[in-house]
């Protein structure tokens, strides 16, 4: 859907998405939105093709599931924003507010304090597999990455071998190669 054009705030994507937001996903007679309905209906609907990201222990799913509600309420929450105010608003030619980059780096640094721990212990933030707590951060950390706030992430060395071990996951550069296109 070409957002630029606003094509996804109109017929037929509307239907999709009432939101007018990306993403949206039709397998079927399904349709859903929002990321992370779509990627456990994707894990389920398609398990045992590609990275399994359904665990069978209860336990180290609870874990996992930790970490994606740190993800959705606090790291998404300020990084987000800061994608807003440092990759889009400038492609739409708006200016940035460098008060909020300010106020929303300090936000995200105190997450990421508290990532450098599990992280310093574990490969991934669930454990030691990749998982939905890991996904979710692909695309608000492809964005960060290309701008200031790229120190945040660098300066803690777990923080940063983990980024730098997710972003590099091949079927991540499969979709990162389909934005280009």
């Amino acid at each position: 859907v070409n957002m630029a054009t606003g094509d996804h705030k109109k017929e037929p994507f509307i239907s999709l998405n009432p939101f007018g937001q990306v993403p949206a996903l039709e397998d079927g007679d399904l349709k859903l939105f929002e990321s992370r309905a779509i990627t456990n209906y994707i894990s389920h609907e398609y398990a045992g093709k590609g990275t399994d990201l359904i665990c069978k222990d209860s336990k180290k799913m609870a874990i996992v599931a930790v970490w994606m509600e740190v993800e959705a309420h606090h790291f998404d929450p300020e990084a987000s924003k800061l994608v807003w105010e440092l990759f889009y608003k400038p492609i739409y030619g708006l200016t940035t507010d460098p008060a909020a980059v300010t106020a929303l780096s300090e936000k995200l640094a105190k997450v990421l304090d508290v990532y450098e721990g599990p992280l310093a212990h574990s490969k991934y933030l669930g454990g030691d597999c990749f998982h939905f707590a890991d996904l979710h951060h692909l695309p608000c950390l492809n964005y960060l990455m290309t701008t200031q706030v790229k120190e945040l992430f660098d300066s803690r060395l777990h923080v940063s071998a983990w980024c730098q071990d997710i972003l590099a996951r091949p079927a991540w550069a499969k979709v990162v190669e389909m934005q280009k296109k």
